[in-house]
């Protein structure tokens, strides 16, 4: 049996992850706003499943409730940093509160609980981070800039505490799915848009999402099956893309920063000392 922490359980992959995990004997410490749907999981779980309600960009909360699921448990295996959002819109249209609630929700909110894990982590030996990221902390799309601007953040920020805190037995997992049957869409937080963009790219991404023509091939249960499967792994890969979409989109963009970097090779290296 093994414990896992999940933030943003109380819908979308973090609801189906908690729910799959529970079934199979593991215990969750679910968290989330909103706790009606864990209600359905308490009467299976009983006492396998805790659930913590707060708002996760409160920082003091966010400590105090780690803190109390590691004292609960005695110790969490896997800690899955799954709550987030998109704002929708081009970056000239969206708001200043638009703006700083994006980051301080997909952003600063998961390194805060990385932060937060950490020193128990270190303190039970080991354990597994697991940040659900996007193919857009990869790649980008015109209407998605800060959201882009918050999946790049966090997986430069990964990265580097991969490295910090291989040490202490602690990995790290960055998990990229594609457009996902998830309700993601639906939840977008839209900005005013401008007319000037209309006849644009971030116009026609706009006309496409509103029409359904965006397509979305990934499947929600067999993401998260992947998902726990690399988790449970012994020794996984830092990155890991997921869906179809993902792993052409991922790898067109590689490609074409690679091919950029070797044609100015000439150029690059001429800013070196002498």
């Amino acid at each position: 049996m093994k414990t896992w922490l999940i933030t943003g359980a109380s819908s979308g992959l973090g609801l189906i992850m908690a729910r799959k995990l529970l079934a199979r004997g593991d215990r969750v410490v679910g968290c989330g706003r909103r706790v009606a749907p864990f209600e359905a999981l308490q009467q299976m779980a009983g006492d396998r499943l805790r659930i913590a309600s707060f708002d996760l960009t409160d920082t003091e909360a966010l400590r105090r409730e780690v803190d109390a699921a590691f004292s609960a448990f005695g110790r969490i295996d896997t800690v899955v940093s799954n709550a987030g959002y998109g704002l929708f819109g081009a970056a000239e249209e969206l708001s200043d509160a638009q703006i700083e609630r994006q980051i301080a929700t997909n952003l600063t909110a998961s390194i805060q609980l990385v932060r937060a894990v950490l020193p128990h982590l270190r303190a039970q030996g080991g354990g597994r981070i697991m940040q659900v990221s996007s193919e857009g902390g990869q790649v980008a799309y015109p209407n998605f800039s800060l959201y882009h601007a918050t999946k790049w953040g966090i997986e430069g920020f990964l990265e580097a505490v991969a490295q910090e805190v291989a040490p202490f037995a602690i990995d790290v997992v960055i998990a990229e799915p594609g457009p996902t049957a998830t309700g993601f869409g639906g939840a977008l937080d839209h900005a005013s848009p401008l007319a000037a963009y209309d006849m644009t790219p971030a116009g026609e991404v706009r006309r496409a999402i509103a029409s359904g023509a965006f397509e979305i091939k990934g499947d929600a249960e067999r993401t998260v099956d992947a998902m726990i499967q690399v988790a449970d792994s012994k020794q996984p890969r830092l990155r890991i893309a997921l869906g179809s979409t993902a792993f052409e989109n991922i790898h067109r963009a590689l490609a074409a920063r690679q091919d950029d970097l070797l044609a100015q090779k000439a150029l690059t290296l001429s800013g070196d000392r002498t």
